[in-house]
């Protein structure tokens, strides 16, 4: 889009390319302490997840050594990290619970 200033001069419309923020993937991470039930209960709590998804999710953290809780912008997911080691803490496990830009 351009705009006529006077007789012979344009002026061109630059469009703004701002990127959108990064994501940051929630992680947890397996230990051999915390209770699997425990686990579900926090991915329920601070994830709003299902039942079923918690519990998906929980296998494959103890499975694979972690798991992803969701993505978020960076200031959630820091957020959702502390909440999670917190609450882990407040119950006396050893939960970790890490974030990764997308």
């Amino acid at each position: 889009m351009a705009t006529r200033l006077r007789e012979g001069t344009l002026l061109e419309t630059k469009k703004s390319k701002l990127k959108p923020p990064p994501l940051f993937k929630v992680i947890l991470l397996n230990d051999d302490y915390t209770p699997m039930e425990f686990v579900v209960v926090v991915l329920q709590k601070f994830f709003a997840l299902s039942r079923e998804k918690a519990a998906q999710i929980m296998l494959k953290v103890h499975r694979e050594g972690m798991g992803i809780c969701g993505v978020y912008p960076k200031d959630i997911a820091t957020t959702k990290v502390e909440q999670v080691i917190a609450y882990a803490r407040r119950h006396q496990h050893p939960l970790q619970c890490v974030m990764e830009e997308t």
